[in-house]
């Protein structure tokens, strides 16, 4: 079945500094409850995300500009996602 085109990538592990410096790291994610569509959902309101990637433990998200990564590490940091706190 295929995943709707709104779906971000699974790449999140480019090394150039506009990436880097565009990307987010969320810690101590409940990954067994939480999903790449959960968080997605969750960050999407703080822009566009170009990609997800979900480990056991924590994500990663990719915006396009660092003015995102920053509206959402200010917005979500210390938030409870599924009885864990960011």
């Amino acid at each position: 079945n295929p995943s709707p085109p709104a779906m971000a990538s699974n790449v999140t592990n480019k090394t150039d500094p506009r990436s880097l410096n565009s990307r987010v790291f969320i810690g101590n994610l409940n990954t067994l409850v939480v999903k790449k569509s959960d968080v997605e959902a969750i960050f999407a309101k703080y822009g566009k995300i170009v990609g997800c990637s979900v480990h056991k433990g924590f994500a990663f998200v990719q915006y396009v500009n660092e003015r995102n990564a920053r509206a959402a590490v200010a917005g979500e940091d210390g938030r409870m996602i599924a009885g864990q706190v960011l």
